[in-house]
């Protein structure tokens, strides 16, 4: 069994959702990204052709170019997050006994290569969304090219001034509002579409394409039922659950570390924790006993499991839907705990 292992960065390895915080240095940017981020959701669910979890990062462009956002601030924001509890020394530990660990994540560039570097793990074992930010600024746009960004953030605006985001019944509006922005506005300015065209977020599938590319540095098969059967894939939200799908249907080791609805459904084994470090006993067991042994550990865990554990262990494959409840409520918890304003994104 080859010791290879793909984590997501924004839940698992550190703390903050670095997009949500460059949006903070826009005047009620926090707002107008929730509102993009449901936007997300709403068209992820609803499987529009073409479209990935996580384009949210592409979908704020525009905004962040009106602002005059540069590079250097995204660095910056990024450079304020802490890593999540017990991050740095599990991968240390698992450098150390000859685990391959990659990142696959979503971030741009800026904040995913830091957070790599603090954590000891090589630039090209990251895949990430390249975002040359500053170069976007020597195109040629226009103040009108400006203008029509400017006058979506004063729809956005007047959605949130109507009702609250949490309200679910302005999922409409926003889609009316955000489909017209995006998808017939946008696409009809020449540059705006070359800008969007550049960038290539790593979210769903192209998380799942990245791990596949990640197992064939190993010498892995090139075909994807066979290549991803001894890989173990960390994720906690809505870009990851199709890489985390597609390891546990081949066989792997699909970990969901806090995770929410979205992404639940689709793990092997459950952990919601304060520390990373608890993820070392399913990495221990899966090594020494392979998948079975894993699952008769993991059961085990969850008869012992009481009100007041630390930390809970749930084998996810064939649990009912009102397991799946149950073990989201433990999760929506910790995730809370951990991450904080940042856990409702995804």
């Amino acid at each position: 069994m080859k010791k290879v292992i793909g984590f997501d960065l924004e839940g698992p390895l550190s703390l903050q959702d670095n997009a949500y915080e460059v949006m903070r240095l826009i005047p009620e940017g926090d707002k107008i990204f929730e509102v993009i981020s449901r936007y997300d959701d709403i068209l992820t669910l609803e499987g529009r052709e073409g479209y990935e979890p996580g384009d949210t990062l592409k979908l704020i462009t525009p905004f962040l170019m009106l602002h005059k956002i540069s590079e250097q601030d995204i660095k910056e924001v990024s450079n304020r997050t802490h890593l999540v509890k017990g991050a740095k020394e599990l991968i240390k530990n698992l450098q150390e006994n000859g685990w391959k660990v990659h990142i696959i994540s979503t971030s741009y560039e800026q904040h995913a290569y830091n957070i790599a570097e603090r954590l000891g793990i090589s630039k090209r074992k990251v895949a990430c969304t390249l975002f040359p930010l500053n170069r976007f600024y020597s195109f040629a746009l226009r103040k009108k090219d400006y203008a029509i960004v400017e006058n979506a953030e004063n729809s956005i605006n007047r959605i949130l001034d109507l009702c609250s985001i949490d309200n679910r019944s302005k999922n409409r509006e926003i889609k009316t509002v955000l489909d017209r922005f995006y998808w017939h506005t946008l696409r009809r300015n020449s540059l705006w579409r070359q800008i969007c065209k550049e960038i290539s977020v790593v979210g769903g599938r192209r998380k799942v394409q990245a791990l596949e590319k990640m197992a064939r540095c190993y010498n892995y098969e090139p075909h994807p039922n066979t290549c991803l059967n001894d890989i173990v894939a960390v994720g906690d939200s809505i870009t990851d659950f199709q890489m985390l799908k597609v390891v546990e249907d081949t066989g792997g080791i699909s970990i969901v570390f806090n995770g929410n609805i979205y992404v639940l459904p689709y793990g092997t084994v459950g952990l919601a924790t304060t520390d990373m470090q608890d993820i070392q006993l399913i990495l221990n067991v899966y090594i020494k006993e392979g998948r079975k042994g894993l699952k008769r550990v993991i059961l085990q865990r969850e008869a012992e499991q009481t009100r007041n554990s630390s930390s809970y262990y749930h084998w996810l494959v064939g649990k009912n839907s009102k397991e799946v409840d149950d073990i989201l409520n433990i999760h929506k918890r910790f995730r809370q705990l951990v991450r904080g304003e940042a856990a409702k994104f995804g």
